[in-house]
């Protein structure tokens, strides 16, 4: 597992998007507004996505497999973000985690690649899914999501937008 790390107070709001594929529609922008981390979770698909997110807190992204060429090279394949004692573990495509995010000591995974918008827990890990907020795929919905600590524990919310 190869990852740079983020830490953030466990008092922080991290805004969650996923499946730009280079769409960033004005209804995610507010969604994420009073964000202080903005985490991508892949398939960002051109570099001006992150530009705009950048726009309105400090980005953490991960490559998707549809990100390719010299501005998608700076992207790591995963990232670990800190929200206060709770290590998150980033990738875009779930089924690539070649370990057990329990035994690692992650409290949560934040994936996209599916477009279906989720949230479960497993062996007392969240594994959270933020959706699409690009291009509509079939009659899936539009989403982001939030990410915050509630009462001490990780607490994560999907956000519907406007298409």
């Amino acid at each position: 597992m190869s990852a740079r790390a983020t830490k953030l107070e466990a008092h922080a709001t991290i805004g969650v998007i996923s499946d730009t594929h280079g769409l960033l529609r004005p209804s995610a922008i507010q969604a994420l507004q009073g964000s202080d981390l903005i985490i991508h979770a892949g398939d960002v698909g051109r570099a001006q996505i992150l530009d705009s997110l950048r726009a309105l807190a400090p980005v953490v992204a991960v490559r998707g497999n549809v990100d390719h060429g010299g501005w998608a090279d700076s992207l790591a394949i995963s990232e670990v973000i800190s929200l206060g004692a709770h290590d998150i573990y980033m990738r875009h495509i779930l089924a690539d985690i070649e370990f057990d995010p329990k035994a690692a000591g992650f409290a949560a995974v934040i994936y996209g690649h599916s477009h279906k918008p989720d949230i479960a827990e497993k062996n007392g890990v969240i594994y959270f899914n933020p959706g699409s907020a690009g291009p509509r795929r079939f009659a899936l919905p539009i989403t982001v999501g939030r990410l915050r600590v509630v009462a001490g524990r990780l607490d994560p919310q999907l956000i519907p937008i406007e298409a």
